[in-house]
């Protein structure tokens, strides 16, 4: 492990040190164009940005290159205004989605999903209202905020079962990889110009690590990670280490571990 050899090894860097450098690499806008976050980039409105932002991690799983064409298929269905077309469309304008499929995400899903979107936006006028804890004020956790999104999300009448995978819970003890990337995207503020920063309800701080199998792998070689498996135990785990080294912003490490994963540091 690298601590073990940082502590053989003076000349090393630390630990701190190397996470900083790795971050300031790849939180730039060159990193952009080859990660899904692309996708929402494409748009300046806050709620196309929610939109794309919510489908391309929700989709993020397999090959960059094959997620951002997902997305981009997905977006021409919505004819390029996501916001739009999620308020103002027929049911006749669902038909062009019904042959729409990622891995096991398939048309059902994404007809539920513009279902909720088109219920959601006619009551809110953000997605973070979805991920706000109801009854309280001030959102404590990033656990309860995705409990709360979950038990919102799949609580329509006509929710159709198959589609709960899709959406991950702490409740069901999931690392939720991609609705806290999606957390981060939206949640994250500086002056980078990757992560947007346009939800002011939920802080920083308050964010959960996405444990991906980049993150993880170079996570547990870091030492990182004790934890045998990969839950939301493990991404808490993961989270309060990288506290300590940035209590305000420890998700900006997320950067870090990925670009050392897909360099092949481990």
């Amino acid at each position: 492990m690298y601590l073990e050899k940082l502590s053989a090894d003076s000349s090393l860097e630390t630990l701190a040190e190397l996470l900083e450098r790795k971050y300031e690499q790849y939180n730039r806008p060159d990193f952009i164009p080859h990660d899904p976050i692309s996708i929402p980039h494409r748009y300046s409105l806050k709620q196309d940005i929610e939109l794309m932002g919510f489908w391309a991690s929700m989709l993020a799983w397999g090959q960059r290159k094959t997620i951002i064409n997902k997305c981009l298929e997905l977006d021409a269905l919505m004819d390029h205004a996501p916001y739009d077309f999620v308020l103002n469309h027929q049911e006749n304008d669902l038909k062009r989605f019904l042959l729409f499929k990622h891995r096991t995400f398939n048309a059902t899903d994404t007809l539920y999903f513009l279902h909720f979107f088109q219920d959601f936006y006619k009551k809110h006028d953000s997605l973070e209202e979805a991920f706000l804890i109801p009854g309280q004020a001030e959102q404590t956790t990033t656990e309860g905020s995705l409990i709360a999104f979950h038990d919102l999300f799949c609580g329509l009448e006509d929710f159709p079962p198959r589609t709960r995978k899709h959406i991950a819970t702490p409740a069901r003890k999931s690392s939720c990889k991609r609705l806290n990337m999606f957390l981060r995207w939206m949640v994250r503020q500086d002056d980078r110009g990757v992560d947007f920063g346009i939800w002011q309800r939920i802080r920083p701080d308050q964010l959960v690590m996405p444990c991906d199998v980049h993150v993880d792998r170079v996570a547990r070689y870091l030492g990182l990670i004790q934890r045998p498996q990969t839950d939301w135990s493990t991404a808490l785990e993961l989270t309060a280490a990288l506290r300590a080294l940035d209590p305000y912003d420890p998700v900006k490490y997320d950067f870090a571990l990925f670009g050392l994963g897909i360099e092949g540091y481990v």
